[in-house]
C-alpha cells in the first residue's frame, strides 16, 4: 500500500511501516498521507486517503474539521519533538538573560581590527551585561509535554518556577516536578513572572494572549519567550513594550517582516523541533499511528475523532465513522445480528458533537449485504471492514 508523503520524512518512517507499505512521492490512490509543514487546505484529497499523519504537533496546515466530515482521521505526534524544543527553550532563557547575541554580533565587527581586539573587547564587554536565570520566577503557559519538560529543566536550573494549564492531563500533572507551583490564573502568573514561556496551542482563545492589555500586567522588564505559535503574540503590542522598555526582551521562534531589525527581538528561524532526533521520533510516531489505524482500526492521538481502540477479537471488524445521534449504534448491531452473527467485541466513542467512530468485532464474516446494508445507513459517514 502506499502512504504519499507531502514532505521529506524521516527514513525511519519505512522501518515502523514494515514491508507491507511503501513511502511514495506521488500517489494518484495513496491509502494515507504522512506531511511536516506542507498546507492542505487548498490540496484535492484523493478519495482513496483513510488517514493523515502529521509528524509534529501542529496542525493548523490541515483543514482537520473537512477532513472528519469525509470520514478522513487526522493524526499527530504530540510530544515527538518535545525535548527538542524544550533545549531551545532553556537556550532562549540564556540569551534573555545575557546579552550573548548582541555581544557576538558586536565581536564580528571588530573583524580587521588587529591586535586591538583583545583591548576593545575588554573595554567593549560592559555594554553587554546580563542577568542570570538563577533565582528568577518562570512563568510557563501550557503544561503539555513540552511545557512539563520546560518546567522541570528550569526547576533544575535552580529557578522558581509557576504553571498554569486549566487542562492539563493526568499524565502531564504526574510527570511534573512537585516544586513546580500550580498558578490559578493567567493574571496572577503574569504579574509574577520575570520570564514567560508559551506553551499553549493556537485556537480562538489563545489568539493574541500576549497583547497590550496583558503586557500591562507583567513585571517591567519581563523576558517572553514563545516557541510554541506566532500568533499566541500580538506583534504590534510586543513592539511598543520593547520600545517603552516593559519587555526586556522577546524571543521568538516564527520571525515576521515586523519584527525583524527591532531591538530586544531574537528571531529564531522556526528551529524548535529541526533536530534529526526530533524528525525521527516524529516520524517513527506517525508511522506507528498509521499502520494501527489502517490494520486495526485503532484511533490514538486524533487531532478530528476521539480515542478509540479495541483489542482483536473475531474474524472480521467493522469500523464506522458516523454522525452523533441517536440509535445509530442499536441499529448496526441489529443488522449484524439478522445476519445471524455474534458480536465478540465493541466500542463507541464520539466527539460530543456531530461526529463518532465504532469498532465492531464479529465472530463470524458478514454476508456482502449485511455489509452494503450497513454502509448505505444515512447516518453513516465512512465504513472499513478490516479481516
Amino acid at each position: 500500500m502506499e502512504i504519499l508523503a507531502l514532505n521529506a520524512i524521516s527514513p525511519l518512517a519505512n522501518e515502523a511501516l514494515g514491508k507491507k507499505y511503501k513511502i511514495v512521492t506521488g500517489s494518484k490512490s495513496p491509502v494515507a498521507i504522512m506531511l511536516r509543514s506542507f498546507k492542505m487546505h487548498d490540496y484535492a484529497l484523493p478519495e482513496s486517503v483513510l488517514c493523515v499523519g502529521r509528524a509534529g504537533a501542529g496542525v493548523n496546515n490541515i483543514p482537520i474539521a473537512e477532513y472528519a466530515k469525509k470520514g478522513v482521521v487526522v493524526f499527530n505526534t504530540p510530544g515527538a519533538n518535545a525535548n527538542a524544543v524544550k533545549e531551545l527553550v532553556i537556550a532562549s532563557l540564556f540569551l534573555c538573560g545575557r546579552k550573548v547575541v548582541d555581544g557576538i554580533n558586536w565581536s564580528q565587527t571588530l573583524k580587521g581590527k588587529g591586535a586591538e581586539v583583545e583591548k576593545l573587547v575588554e573595554s567593549g564587554k560592559s555594554n553587554f551585561v546580563g542577568g542570570e536565570v538563577l533565582g528568577k520566577n518562570l512563568g510557563v503557559v501550557g503544561l503539555g509535554a513540552i511545557g512539563v519538560l520546560t518546567a522541570n529543566a528550569a526547576h533544575n536550573l535552580g529557578m522558581k518556577v509557576t504553571g498554569f494549564d486549566p487542562y492539563i492531563s493526568v499524565k502531564g500533572a504526574w510527570s511534573l516536578n512537585h516544586n513546580v507551583k500550580k498558578e490559578d490564573s493567567l493574571d496572577a502568573l503574569f504579574a509574577s513572572s520575570d520570564y514567560i514561556s508559551l506553551h499553549t496551542p493556537l485556537n480562538d482563545s489563545t489568539r493574541g494572549m500576549i497583547n497590550a492589555k496583558t503586557i500591562k500586567q507583567m513585571k517591567d522588564g519581563v523576558n517572553i519567550i514563545n516557541c510554541s505559535r506566532g500568533e499566541l503574540v500580538d506583534n504590534d503590542a510586543i513592539i511598543a513594550a520593547l520600545k517603552s522598555g516593559k519587555v526586556n526582551r522577546y524571543v521568538t521562534d516564527f520571525p515576521t517582516e515586523s519584527l525583524l531589525g527591532i531591538e530586544g527581538v531574537i528571531a529564531i528561524p522556526h528551529l524548535g523541533a529541526s533536530t534529526p532526533e526530533a524528525e525521527d521520533n516524529c516520524a517513527v510516531m506517525v508511522a506507528e499511528e498509521l499502520v494501527d489505524f489502517i490494520e486495526n482500526g485503532n484511533i490514538v492521538n486524533s487531532v478530528n475523532f476521539p480515542a478509540c481502540s479495541l483489542k482483536r477479537d473475531g474474524k472480521q471488524r467493522l469500523c464506522i465513522i458516523h454522525h452523533n445521534v441517536k440509535n445509530v449504534i442499536s441499529t448496526i448491531t441489529d443488522i449484524v445480528a439478522k445476519d445471524g452473527v455474534n458480536i465478540d467485541g465493541f466500542v463507541s466513542k464520539s466527539d460530543g458533537k456531530e461526529l463518532a467512530y465504532a469498532i465492531v468485532d464479529c465472530d463470524e464474516v458478514l454476508d456482502k449485504k449485511t455489509i452494503d446494508k450497513i454502509s448505505k445507513l444515512d447516518t453513516v459517514i465512512r465504513l472499513r471492514v478490516i479481516a
